[in-house]
């Protein structure tokens, strides 16, 4: 363990930390951040990264029940990831997937493990590059708990050494990786500043080692915001820094155990105050479609609403065919209850998904 989790430092070209995420989970994110954590991205040699099979699962928050099917799908997941590099000649773009292999196999001492291996196509992205990137350490990105709060904190620690970022409103949704059609409605602007600004403001300030102010660069008619000015500080006031291993050790089969599909838990870190985090990795996938708008407890009795139903099939497994199901309704939910004033909105997506009879 601590060979394979002895350095710490992300080190990120700025190329890779603009490309589009939306379809990567928090813990695909993670690890992601993980595997870069463990690469010298000047030695090509270091580009295959062993992970011992029982700290690959707690990193991805897979309980110790799990069956292969679960187990093959999320490394599916992280092997189909694809990221879209624009040409040099300025016209058009690349798709590419970040991993060409996954290895899972016995150590000589009988031990499993999983290994994973660069796409040969990705390695200008992560090795040997000599200008244009940034480096945090990987703490930094461990506390955090949700993809929106990940990618806010790599979005402007690129930026630190400047101090000043500013991004028009569609950039960051982009970069985010937020859907068009989310925060749209009549309410869009008041939900992406409370749910996706503030809280992000919030957990970097209370996690992280940088924190942000933000406010109106350009305006539109009305006063409508088109960018948006942050002004990044370092940040002293964090929740003590979290090891790998305290990380790996935090998700250990004792305390995942009884609790992984309950309510979320707090932990306490030296003393300082408790962080929530979801438990159950497979609602706080769901919880994405939902843009974590609800906690655990709310996610979990909305998981037990939808699986009686025969959602049409989806080639990459049910809990996708599950994930656009619920994104859905919590598009058609936003509609509605901007026109209709709805206040209770956890009750009332509850609400649609029940008398929805089409399944």
């Amino acid at each position: 363990m601590k060979e394979l989790f002895e350095t710490a430092i992300v080190e990120k070209r700025n190329i890779l930390n603009e490309l589009r995420a939306n379809n990567m989970s928090l813990q695909e994110l993670r690890f992601f951040s993980i595997y870069l954590s463990k690469i010298n991205p000047f030695d090509l040699e270091t580009r295959i990264v062993r992970f011992p099979l029982n700290d690959f699962r707690r990193i991805m928050g897979i309980g110790s029940d799990m069956n292969m099917t679960h187990f093959r799908q999320k490394l599916r997941n992280i092997m189909q990831q694809l990221v879209e590099i624009p040409n040099e000649n300025g016209y058009g773009y690349r798709t590419i997937t970040l991993f060409k292999e996954a290895d899972v196999s016995k150590d000589e001492t009988g031990e499993w493990y999983v290994a994973f291996d660069a796409n040969d196509k990705a390695l200008p992205l992560m090795f040997e590059f000599k200008d244009k990137y940034f480096s945090y350490e990987l703490w930094n990105a461990l506390r955090l708990k949700s993809k929106n709060q990940m990618r806010m904190y790599e979005i402007l620690k690129q930026y630190e050494k400047v101090g000043r970022r500013e991004l028009t409103v569609e950039e960051l949704r982009s970069l985010l990786g937020i859907d068009p059609k989310d925060y749209s409605g009549r309410t869009g602007w008041s939900d992406f500043k409370s749910k996706v600004l503030d809280s992000c403001q919030q957990a970097l300030k209370q996690t992280t080692d940088i924190c942000y102010t933000y406010d109106r660069g350009q305006s539109g008619r009305g006063g409508k915001w088109l960018s948006i000015v942050f002004t990044i500080q370092k940040n002293t006031e964090y929740v003590n820094p979290l090891s790998l291993d305290g990380f790996i050790n935090m998700n250990s089969d004792d305390e995942m155990g009884s609790n992984k599909d309950s309510a979320e838990t707090n932990f306490v870190f030296n003393g300082k105050e408790p962080v929530n985090i979801y438990q159950n990795e497979r609602l706080s996938f769901l919880a994405g479609a939902c843009d974590d708008e609800f906690n655990e407890t709310e996610m979990e009795h909305i998981f037990k609403l939808i699986c009686p139903k025969s959602l049409p099939e989806h080639q990459m497994g049910t809990e996708f065919a599950r994930y656009d199901y619920l994104s859905e309704m919590f598009s058609k939910m936003n509609v509605y209850a901007d026109k209709n004033k709805i206040t209770d909105r956890y009750a009332y997506i509850c609400k649609m998904i029940e008398n929805d009879d089409r399944y």
